[in-house]
């Protein structure tokens, strides 16, 4: 599904309100409105970044897969350097950053929301609520694991990347590809599209030409393969019917192998250069 124009969604987890997604410039698409009380949207105990909740099986689903892709996203940052400072923008509860701090990286967080900042004070990690928090430190990294989606001035905090890092220096973007098989068939159900809270939403090129006009150069991508089974279960708006379970299984392995010939995956990791 790609909307020429635009395209009416529901928001499912918090309001039952519906929001216009329309063309931002080519590539990009923007949540329209965009709520004035933007955080009463996060005031769910099913949405899981900002916990560490396992109560369900959806919920179990989720953090065995982070689990995993906390050593994926470790060896494709170590593939770059091996040791340096990160910073993650949009932590969460912190599983990340202490990953690669037990790697002997130095890490710092920003994550906005208190109640995950508290679970990852618990994990011996002091996160920052905003990026104005910081000192005059540069990063060899700094990375947004599905964050962009939900930052509403995004091109004002590239600017911010930019001087953040150090020259040569890494960010790494994750976030949904509405271009993947999953996105076309589940239309305006598409699970990724979570509005109002997902403010953006991006193509391949779209990404990586806005990178390109704020000073990045994109050097690798990295499909986020289970995202697309994720994604699809929580389309399918129900993870207990064992028909819907099978129903998401075939459409996410479906989306991952026609991506193999397109490059179109559910999500992507995107692995920007700093440049001039």
């Amino acid at each position: 599904m790609q909307p020429e124009s635009k395209l009416i969604c529901k928001d499912y987890l918090v309001s039952g309100e519906s929001f216009e997604i329309s063309e931002f410039e080519k590539g990009i698409f923007k949540t329209e409105p965009v709520p004035e009380n933007l955080s009463r949207y996060y005031e769910s105990e099913d949405y899981i970044s900002h916990s560490d909740s396992k109560k369900n099986f959806r919920e179990k689903i989720y953090q065995l897969v982070k689990s995993y892709m906390l050593s994926k996203k470790a060896g494709w940052i170590q593939n770059f350097k091996r040791q340096g400072k990160i910073l993650d923008y949009g932590a969460g509860t912190g599983d990340f950053l202490n990953k690669m701090k037990s790697l002997d990286w130095k890490v710092e967080g920003i994550e906005p929301n208190n109640d995950a900042r508290k679970l990852a004070v618990l994990k011996g990690l002091n996160l920052k609520p905003d990026l104005s928090d910081l000192g005059s430190d540069q990063y060899d990294v700094i990375s947004l694991w599905h964050v962009l989606e939900h930052i509403p001035d995004f091109e004002k905090k590239l600017v911010r990347f930019h001087k953040l890092l150090k020259e040569d220096g890494l960010l790494i973007i994750a976030v949904p590809n509405y271009n993947s098989y999953d996105a076309h068939h589940y239309n305006k159900n598409w699970a990724a599209w979570d509005v109002p809270r997902h403010l953006w939403h991006f193509s391949r090129t779209g990404l990586e030409s806005k990178l390109v006009e704020y000073g990045f150069n994109l050097v690798k991508e990295k499909p986020l393969k289970f995202d697309s089974y994720y994604v699809s279960l929580l389309s399918e708006n129900s993870d207990s019917k064992i028909s819907n379970l099978l129903n998401a299984f075939y459409r996410g392995f479906i989306s991952n192998i026609k991506a193999k010939q397109s490059g179109e995956y559910s999500s992507i990791a995107y692995f920007f250069r700093k440049g001039a």
